[in-house]
């Protein structure tokens, strides 16, 4: 599941000034871990914030086969930019895996930024619109092996009291959704998973398939399917404690899409260092890579970097005004035993943009 998916990123890419955190850790059998840390931040769309975010882990067991760990993030936040954002994200591995959940909740008052829709949007279509959101996603998996999960996908989205420039590119380009709108989707998905830790894996893989409709059946406005394809492979090389890791992903949508559920290049998990939301079309691949390594104590270092692009059909997702993106990061290990990291990375993408981001859990 990636992380916050429809909510802000932004308000998640903190360059924090402030830090403290306790961990509590008890029991012999089942153990809960808590990080509790308040925050005030910096980040491109944000500027000043302030708020708090925390993280509890823990572990189901049976006689079968110990579980990954499961779980539990949230944040709220307030910015000097009167963005705010309150959400809590979970993936729960019940005993031996046999059944899975992730789900987000979520709300958000945002004031934003819109370049257009496309490839092409060049710096000076920059316009400043606001929105208000709630956001609802489940998704329930079964074992059907070992490694093989199938899974019922919900999701629901209101956004309303959106704020633009009348006869701007809101109007211009007829921008679906730009009155406020309610979707609501039903879906399936496939996934492959033999990663070894649900935080920061060093070895395996994960193959993720799904795709969502929503329609006037499930209470939604505008009918559209959503289909998204997440690959992702992590190598340990040299001692060990280097690993390469890889991702592909895909998102792609046919039918009328409104604007927050367009493809989104940028933000905290993918294309680190545009503006989340830079380039928006129905469709979008990104490819990313890291290589990851222990410097010393609780410390470890990355470098990464990304390539991406959006088009409003499969044929125009090609390197024609191909995206880049790549930057370097610190991880400061909170719970060395579940692999929980606090990482923070600066990314510079082409078109000049760069940013800090501070995250829970690694980008993938």
């Amino acid at each position: 599941m990636r992380l916050f998916r429809k909510t802000p990123s932004s308000l998640i890419s903190l360059l924090i000034l402030t830090f403290s955190s306790f961990q509590h850790v008890f029991g012999q059998k089942d153990s809960i871990g808590f990080v509790i840390f308040p925050v005030l931040a910096r980040s491109i769309e944000t500027g000043w914030s302030i708020g708090a975010a925390g993280s509890a882990t823990f572990h189901f067991k049976d006689k079968e086969h110990a579980a990954r760990t499961s779980n539990i993030q949230g944040i709220s936040i307030y910015s000097t930019h009167r963005q705010f954002v309150a959400a809590i994200n979970s993936s729960i591995y019940f005993p031996s895996e046999k059944f899975i959940i992730n789900q987000q909740l979520s709300y958000s008052y945002f004031p934003d930024k819109f370049w257009g829709i496309g490839k092409i949007a060049p710096d000076r279509n920059q316009e400043d619109y606001s929105y208000k959101q709630y956001y609802i996603y489940l998704h329930p998996q079964l074992m059907l092996t070992r490694s093989l999960f199938w899974g019922i996908i919900y999701e629901y989205q209101h956004v309303d009291d959106l704020k633009y420039d009348s006869g701007g590119l809101f109007d211009k380009e007829q921008v679906i959704g730009r009155t406020g709108y309610q979707v609501s989707g039903l879906g399936f998905s496939l996934t492959y998973d033999t990663r070894n830790n649900a935080f920061s894996p060093d070895r395996g893989t994960l193959c993720q398939v799904y795709f969502n409709h929503f329609a006037p059946i499930f209470g939604s406005n505008h009918t559209y399917t959503n289909f998204v394809i997440d690959v992702r492979k992590f190598l340990p090389v040299f001692s060990r404690q280097e690993v390469v890791a890889l991702q592909a992903y895909g998102f792609f949508n046919n039918g009328a899409v409104p604007l927050r559920s367009l493809a989104s290049l940028g933000g905290t998990n993918e294309m680190r260092g545009y503006y989340a939301g830079r380039f928006r079309d129905k469709n979008m691949f990104v490819f990313q890579s890291e290589f990851r390594t222990v410097l010393f104590w609780r410390l470890g270092g990355i470098v990464f970097g990304d390539i991406g692009n959006v088009a409003s059909d499969l044929g125009g997702l090609n390197f024609k005004l191909i995206k880049y993106s790549g930057g370097v990061g610190l991880r400061f290990a909170i719970n060395k035993t579940e692999r929980l990291n606090l990482r923070l990375d600066y990314g510079i993408a082409t078109e000049g943009n760069n940013g800090f981001y501070l995250q829970l859990g690694e980008a993938f």
